[in-house]
């Protein structure tokens, strides 16, 4: 698969040196860019997300790559803030701009549900660290990884369950952790920090 153009979107929001290292490991040189013809050309892709929603999204629109991503035909996985902007909406506002509360922050609309602040009862927030998901899912992206595996999550908010959501996890209530819709995928945890599954996933994704 060393052959394959893999394009990492520059979202402006991301460090993105351990994504592609990740994808080195496996025998994968990425491109990372912002450049619509290295998009539009890319036979998968890459949309990584670090930060809050707010800015996630203004960057996404000043840069010009929201139409890009919408208009993506070849298979496309968001980790964790990038899986979160393929929803409908987030209720996720950015520290200091309190004029937003209650404001729903307009996704990318490609995966159903809202994102929402995690219930999580007396447990801590953000959730950070491992966690097991739990799917029954005969999907490609999910080959080779049972139910039960651990992943490593840092999230405050999270997508809710639908009928989109191929894996769930649990951190005080359920929550989408793998999401797909035709050739879009998501992965609320961090793969390239999350050992031999994390590396099972991103191969899977490659052999799509």
């Amino acid at each position: 698969m060393s052959a394959q153009n893999l394009v990492i979107i520059d979202t402006g929001c991301a460090n993105l040196a351990s994504v592609r290292m990740a994808f080195e490991r496996l025998g994968v040189t990425p491109l990372v860019s912002r450049n619509a013809a290295d998009i539009e050309q890319a036979d998968k892709l890459i949309l990584p997300g670090v930060g809050t929603a707010v800015a996630a999204m203004r960057n996404l629109n000043e840069r010009g790559l929201v139409p890009l991503i919408r208009a993506a035909k070849q298979p496309l996985l968001g980790f964790c803030l990038g899986m979160q902007m393929l929803a409908e909406a987030s209720e996720e506002t950015m520290a200091g701009e309190d004029d937003n509360s209650g404001a729903l922050i307009e996704g990318l609309g490609i995966v159903p549900g809202k994102i929402r602040l995690m219930e999580v009862g007396n447990l801590r927030l953000p959730h950070m660290g491992w966690n097991q998901i739990v799917h029954d899912e005969t999907h490609p992206l999910l080959a080779g990884i049972p139910s039960g595996s651990y992943f490593y999550f840092v999230h405050s908010y999270a997508l809710e369950v639908t009928g989109a959501t191929l894996a769930t996890c649990d951190y005080g209530s359920p929550f989408t952790a793998i999401v797909g819709r035709d050739n879009f995928f998501g992965a609320q945890f961090h793969p390239e920090r999350s050992g031999s599954a994390g590396a099972r996933l991103l191969q899977n994704f490659l052999d799509l």
